[in-house]
């Protein structure tokens, strides 16, 4: 398994976690050019690297079984 490959998912993770944070804050406090679709871009990166984060520990768990 490549763990550098797997820290490195789960720091662009937290980033992406991150600024969809700052995003949601923005939003909140009515900056009304934040509706312009980072939103969604966010969490469907968000997701994408989650899932390939999932695939890669549930390959790791089944082969230390």
């Amino acid at each position: 398994m490549n763990y550098v490959y797997l820290k490195r998912l789960y720091a662009k993770r937290a980033e992406l976690e991150a600024k969809l944070e700052l995003h949601d804050a923005r939003y909140c406090f009515g900056e009304e050019e934040v509706d312009d679709g980072t939103d969604s871009d966010l969490r469907q990166r968000l997701s994408e690297i989650s899932d390939e984060i999932d695939e890669l520990e549930s390959g790791r768990a089944a082969r230390t079984g």
